[in-house]
């Protein structure tokens, strides 16, 4: 009898322990070689263990315990490779004694050869193999994301390029199509957060679960399956996130108005769609009586309490601000601009520009132009950290902060150096608008090299804006107040607006912030600069 000894891998340099999530496989169970058997955590990240061999699982630590590196987690009995198939073949040997014990493993082979045409008959191009779907690169400073729903459940029959789920990383959602048709087994659960590469799930060849049980519905070929998928669709016409949203609220799919690709409800539309029946997730109770919900509301100087979980996103973007706060020497200096310049050049040609550009000029753009030019005298602005090296970019890529009903997210311009104002003007417009319809893609929300945030918007008078890691530096805009300043000798009234440049202290010193937002400064208060490249 060989009995192989699991234990658990190094799995990084500073990691030196590791818990026990989920156990996918029960003691005693048959695995098979490379089959996923449980998740394991660490401070950093959620990955699988898998099976070394196949044979018989024997478990020797539970879910929730904590392992040293190189600690025995279970081992497998190699050698009984052959008992796990027998267990289910029991109704076909029922009406044998146990004298028939010698013939087992020949009759045992033949069950399982005859077996497996049943599953292989509802399959005919699956060719027999299990195809294992992964977790896509999603971005080049993305390594983990966390399952935010599934829209199929484990056992489900899926086709080709249907949404198995909602996939969350801490700048954006995306869905997950299957890559392949059979069923479905679940890997990893709603709330796992796991590496780029990880196996999420895999897709049996069959029919499976929820399709198994209608076959007879489909001798007359493909309309009864087309229209099982065409029910599902019209029922949900949402995507997993936003049908929660709007099965929570008690609001009818059919009530909302999706801006997705084909009409189709994102999460969104869902949180708009539930500030309108506020009373509606009460009636659920009691459908007979809708009238007593609006009762049932906290009466006047109430002491109640509401707690929420928190999503996947906003533990991720919380655990990263930390981060950057605790791993950055973070320090913000601030200046005044005043913007009476720039408000007399808009107001002068604000109706041109947009009859000619088809965009309107809005002051981002302004600013987009005095911070692209601020970088090439100053460039370790535009610089960053990696490991014991300076990055210098000769490029700059702005981060510009929209913000949407899910939070704030930061869409990149690249090349902003290149562009004239209603290039710029376009672009931010565009980035906004996909920003707002949940339509970002990964690729224009990573690899910014310089972000620029509004606060302003909000009505902010000053802030310290947070650096946007890796970036070393971020400006932050605020309102414009109409204040008294000295010209001159003379005390005016000026519209002026304070900004605020949060940089790392490692990479930039004193000087150069101090110098770089001058240099803003002077650009803003003499646009025509911006123009003649001075």
């Amino acid at each position: 009898m060989a009995e192989i000894e699991i234990k658990v891998p190094p799995v990084g340099e500073s990691i030196t322990e590791v818990t026990i999530g989920n156990w996918f496989k029960n003691d005693g169970d048959f695995v098979k070689m490379d089959e996923v058997i449980c998740g394991l955590d660490s401070d950093k990240a959620t990955f699988e263990l898998t099976a070394e061999a196949e044979g018989t699982l024997h478990i020797k630590a539970q879910e929730g315990d904590t392992l040293n590196i190189g600690d025995l987690i279970a081992t497998i009995d190699s050698a009984a490779n052959g008992a796990a198939p027998a267990a289910p073949k029991q109704d076909a040997n029922a009406a044998k004694p146990e004298a028939a014990a010698p013939v087992e493993p020949a009759a045992e082979k033949v069950e399982e050869k005859a077996a497996e045409p049943a599953a292989a008959a509802q399959a005919p191009a699956g060719g027999g193999k299990t195809y294992e779907m992964k977790v896509p690169a999603v971005g080049e400073s993305i390594t983990e994301v966390t399952i935010a729903s599934w829209s199929k459940k484990d056992g489900d029959h899926v086709e080709v390029d249907e949404i198995l789920c909602e996939l969350e990383s801490d700048k954006a959602t995306f869905e997950l199509p299957a890559e392949a048709a059979g069923t479905l087994r679940i890997v990893g659960q709603e709330g796992d957060t796991l590496s780029i590469g990880a196996v999420i799930c895999t897709i049996e060849p069959g029919a499976g679960g929820s399709a198994a049980s209608q076959p007879a519905a489909q001798p007359s070929g493909q309309a009864p399956a087309a229209s099982q998928g065409d029910k599902a669709y019209s029922e949900k016409h949402a995507s997993p996130v936003a049908a929660k949203i709007l099965a929570e609220r008690g609001i009818d799919p059919k009530d909302v108005n999706g801006s997705g690709s084909g009409g189709k409800i994102m999460k969104d539309d869902a949180l708009k769609a539930g500030s309108k029946p506020a009373a509606a997730p009460q009636p659920v109770s009691a459908p007979a009586k809708p009238a007593a919900a609006p009762a049932a509301a906290a009466p006047a100087g109430a002491r109640s309490q509401r707690r929420e979980k928190m999503s996947s996103l906003r533990k991720t973007i919380a655990r990263r601000l930390v981060a950057v706060k605790n791993e950055t020497a973070m320090l913000t200096t601030f200046n005044e601009v005043d913007m009476k310049p720039v408000m007399d050049l808009r107001n002068k040609f604000k109706d041109k520009f947009k009859e000619k550009h088809e965009v309107g000029l809005g002051f981002m753009s302004f600013f987009v132009k005095a911070v692209t030019v601020a970088l090439k005298d100053f460039p370790v602005v535009n610089a960053s950290i990696d490991g014991e090296e300076l990055v210098y970019n000769d490029f700059a890529d702005i981060s510009v902060a929209v913000s949407t009903p899910r939070g704030l997210v930061v869409p990149v311009i690249r090349n902003a150096e290149t562009l004239s104002f209603a290039a710029i003007e376009k672009e931010i417009v565009r980035l906004a608008v996909r920003a707002r319809d949940g339509k970002l893609g990964m690729d224009e929300m990573s690899g910014g090299t310089f972000t620029i945030t509004n606060g302003g918007t909000f009505g902010s008078m000053m802030s310290t804006p947070i650096i946007n890691a890796p970036q070393s530096a971020i400006l932050g805009m605020h309102n414009i107040v109409e204040r008294a300043v000295v010209v001159d000798g003379q005390i005016v009234v000026r519209p002026i607006m304070y900004v605020a440049l949060s940089y790392d202290h490692r990479t930039i010193d004193g000087k150069d912030s101090v110098s770089f937002l001058v240099r803003v400064k002077q650009l803003l208060e003499d646009p025509m600069r911006l123009l003649l490249d001075m």
